[in-house]
């Protein structure tokens, strides 16, 4: 489980590919502090596992699932990535709980400047949207980020200055596709009311 809060932006070093997975080998710092082989760790909002240590980074493998479903099967060497460890127990939850869990990509539609903020306007699949409201949450390439407002097709999202400076939400121009999570609460919401509030296997 993670919470939005991006630690830092690391940068792909090497993508090596070959017909069963892909495995990208990630600089960073920041998110080395007690990292080890098997720990979870969040690039651009989805859910991966350090598989081995090197100096000044890390690697991870990438299932063929995830390389279509995410835009994690794009990137290429030099792209900046927001990176997150997870959470611990004592952790304070700064943003909203956030799986890893990608459900879709979004692809930023416009983007314009209102004051201090970036304010982006991002299309986004519907069934992600069904779980949106105003003032609710959504990961947004793993940053936690408030909707400000939405429609049938779209979610709009300010990005202050310290977001916009430490994620690449700030380097993300028109046309660029982006990770989307949405928030958890309404799913199990949805699945409880669905099996009339008693939940999967539970009979009377």
């Amino acid at each position: 489980m993670f919470t939005g809060i991006i630690e830092e932006m690391g940068v792909v070093k090497t993508i090596d590919r070959n017909l069963q997975s892909i495995r990208l080998t990630l600089l960073a710092k920041t998110v080395l502090d007690d990292l080890e082989i098997g720990d979870s760790v969040t690039v651009n909002g989805v859910c991966t596992t350090a598989t081995a240590l090197i100096e000044s980074g890390f690697t991870v493998d990438l299932s063929p699932e995830t390389a279509r479903v995410t835009t994690l099967g794009g990137l290429k060497a030099g792209d900046p990535v927001n990176l997150e460890r997870a959470m611990r127990i004592m952790d304070r939850i700064g943003g909203h709980l956030v799986s890893g869990h990608v459900e879709g990509v979004g692809v930023i539609r416009d983007r314009k400047q209102e004051e201090n903020a970036i304010i982006l306007t991002i299309e986004a699949p519907s069934d992600i949207l069904k779980y949106c409201i105003k003032k609710g949450s959504i990961a947004v390439d793993g940053v936690s980020l408030t909707i400000n407002s939405l429609t049938d097709r779209s979610v709009t999202l300010s990005i202050i200055p310290h977001t916009a400076k430490v994620t690449t939400l700030g380097l993300k121009e028109i046309g660029a596709p982006v990770n989307l999570e949405s928030d958890l609460i309404g799913k199990y919401v949805e699945r409880l009311l669905g099996a009339g509030g008693q939940g999967p296997g539970v009979r009377q």
